[in-house]
């Protein structure tokens, strides 16, 4: 079991084709559809006079350099993104969905990648106390995770 492998911080970054389509979703929308917007709007606001009591176009700036720097964290990821396409079904990986058996109720998880985690959808990060002590075990297995509320034991019955 290499429970490890995720973990390297020199490593690029994990993500499922899902996740990676979203994030390239929201790059290119932020550089085709908001920011020519956002210059648009900059442009207007430096037309009306005065620029250091222009309110309008000090909110445009910082909306501009907040969506620039969305764009280069978003180009960073994309570069850095390692695409995990496939994974076995006989042990937990990146990818994987995932049922355990928890406190006598079934739950559903999928697991993936840092970027792409939502609680509230169940997507928990492989890197998370849950994520990480899934990686790698087996249908029948369980494991014991540290929570505030004391430890929670999961048992994983089913792996897709």
């Amino acid at each position: 079991m290499d429970r490890g492998k995720y973990m390297d911080t020199d490593q690029k970054v994990v993500i499922t084709r899902e996740g990676l389509a979203e994030l390239k979703k929201e790059h290119d929308e932020l550089v085709n559809k908001k920011r020519p917007d956002l210059v648009a709007r900059l442009a207007v606001a430096r037309g009306q006079g005065d620029l250091t009591e222009n309110s309008e176009y000090t909110a445009a700036r910082q909306d501009l350099t907040f969506i620039d720097g969305r764009i280069a964290e978003l180009e960073k990821l994309i570069h850095e993104a390692k695409v995990v396409a496939s994974h076995s079904k006989a042990k937990i990986d990146v990818g994987c969905k995932v049922t355990l058996h928890v406190k006598g109720k079934k739950e559903v998880f999928t697991i993936v990648g840092e970027w792409e985690a939502d609680p509230s959808q169940k997507k928990i990060s492989h890197s998370s106390p849950l994520g990480r002590a899934l990686i790698g075990r087996k249908i029948g297995e369980e494991v014991e995770v540290e929570a505030p509320a004391g430890k929670i034991v999961y048992k994983v019955l089913h792996i897709e």
